[in-house]
């Protein structure tokens, strides 16, 4: 992620948060609960150890605590959002955060039986498809934001899809379609 994405300075709205004077000024929004939903329930197949990356408005973040894993590790590198993190994290004892660009921590992080990818201006996304599987456990479970409205992904991972239903509002910029298809990819 580049200097300008972090130097941004961001508004918190009730249903999105917006990067003032970006040029792809919104960051979030509150329609995407039900991808949230069905990324959470990926990772936390059997409520293990989970790895999250990109907090955003902590939607995916209270889909998963609510599942229970026996710990959960947030890597955060916007300095707004990540305030946010270390207030949302502070009644959750099995809650890690990590103050960084996931590439850059990359090699202190563990083995993890789900991984969830969802970052926004990642300047090492090409380097998350030969590195995250690494970082699965036996059956550990990766999914990632899946920008794409049908069955297929900028990863080129092999993954299989569960189409759910969306709406995002007509002021979307980064997702219009009401199809969403969430990605699981199995570490055999």
């Amino acid at each position: 992620m580049g200097e300008v994405y972090h130097n941004t300075k961001l508004a918190f709205l009730p249903d999105r948060i917006i990067a003032k004077g970006y040029p792809v000024n919104i960051i979030m929004m509150s329609w995407e609960k039900p991808m949230m939903k069905a990324h959470a329930d990926i990772v936390c197949h059997n409520q293990g150890d989970v790895l999250e990356i990109g907090f955003g408005m902590g939607i995916s973040a209270n889909e998963i605590q609510a599942l229970k894993p026996k710990s959960h590790t947030i890597i955060e590198s916007h300095p707004e959002i990540y305030k946010r993190l270390e207030d949302w994290s502070k009644d959750k004892p099995n809650v890690t955060i990590i103050k960084s660009e996931w590439y850059l921590c990359r090699n202190q992080l563990s083995l993890y039986d789900g991984i969830f990818y969802d970052t926004l201006h990642d300047q090492h996304q090409n380097q998350m498809r030969n590195i995250l599987p690494n970082l699965l456990k036996p059956n550990g479970r990766l999914t990632f934001f899946n920008t794409y409205p049908e069955a297929r992904n900028q990863f080129r991972l092999p993954a299989t899809y569960e189409k759910i239903e969306v709406s995002p509002p007509s002021d979307c910029s980064y997702y219009n379609a009401t199809d969403y298809y969430t990605p699981t990819v199995v570490n055999n």
